[in-house]
């Protein structure tokens, strides 16, 4: 059995206002991330993603960050990080995030006309996040080249399906009964 597969098995769920999900070191940081992992998901994420001629990778803070750092490192793609600060530089793009739980501003920087980008994260849940990225990408006229998240809860709407983009994912998952249920191990894709 895979080591991604395992640890969401092995994931411990908690409630939170009559929600159950589960705790993740890739999507929560804790517990901690064992190097294995990492290394089992960043060989996945380059095997499935598009990497030709992508010249950015573009993930939002802050779960997606580690993975995008080991990911850069190994394909020597540069990272830039989607922030939910706002710093005034020139050419600073912001975007409304809306999740399942929050709702906030992000600004991606760095980030031009015709770069052709892969957008990475942790997980895909509503799609909230990563239809406002999106959104500000194509806003830029940047060229999408993948968009890969890790895990996919397939549970509920998915935003970023509504606005036309599908996401690659490492596996997909369920939270029933209080325990993750692995819908499918290789993903959309």
């Amino acid at each position: 059995m895979n080591r991604l597969k395992q640890s969401l098995l092995d994931a411990p769920i908690v409630e939170k206002e009559g929600y159950h999900y589960f705790v993740h070191p890739i999507s929560d940081g804790v517990p901690m991330l064992r190097p294995e992992l990492l290394r089992e998901i960043v060989i996945k994420i380059i095997r499935k993603a598009e990497l030709e001629n992508v010249d950015k990778i573009v993930t939002p803070a802050a779960m997606g960050i580690h993975i995008s750092t080991a990911v850069s490192l190994m394909t020597d793609i540069p990272i830039v990080v989607v922030r939910k600060r706002q710093y005034g530089l020139e050419g600073e793009v912001a975007l409304s995030q809306v999740t399942g739980y929050s709702e906030s501003e992000m600004y991606v920087n760095d980030v031009y006309e015709g770069d052709r980008v892969l957008v990475l994260d942790d997980v895909l849940s509503t799609g909230g996040t990563l239809s406002g990225i999106t959104g500000a990408l194509e806003e830029i006229g940047a060229d999408i080249v993948d968009i890969v998240c890790v895990i996919k809860k397939d549970d509920g709407q998915n935003k970023l399906a509504d606005a036309g983009y599908d996401a690659k994912t490492l596996i997909n998952v369920v939270v029933e009964d209080g325990e993750v249920v692995i819908v499918d191990e290789q993903g959309d894709g």
